[in-house]
């Protein structure tokens, strides 16, 4: 049985899937911050959603890599403890 790093290293062996996941690494790179940031505050989705006043579904499209609005990446930051810090850095 193969792994899912190797299943993945060959998969993106294909030019056109390759630039498409590629494509995906901002909304990947989101997510995984939200994710984070939930997981290090021992919080769940609902627990989250419950201190931000919004239903859940907002929270699973948040960490899905949806680019949520400033004020509800603002509500979500201060529902897990952070804050928001937005930087613009060199692209490429």
């Amino acid at each position: 049985m193969r792994s899912v790093e190797a299943w993945k290293r060959k998969q993106l062996k294909d030019s056109e899937l390759k630039a498409a996941y590629d494509a995906l690494e901002e909304e990947f790179a989101r997510a995984g911050e939200l994710i984070g940031a939930r997981a290090k505050a021992r919080l769940s989705q609902a627990e989250v959603a419950r201190r931000m006043g919004v239903p859940l579904s907002t929270v699973i499209r948040m960490e899905g890599g949806r680019l949520p609005s400033t004020s509800s990446l603002v509500k979500y930051a201060k529902a897990v403890g952070r804050r928001v810090e937005i930087r613009l850095t060199k692209a490429g």
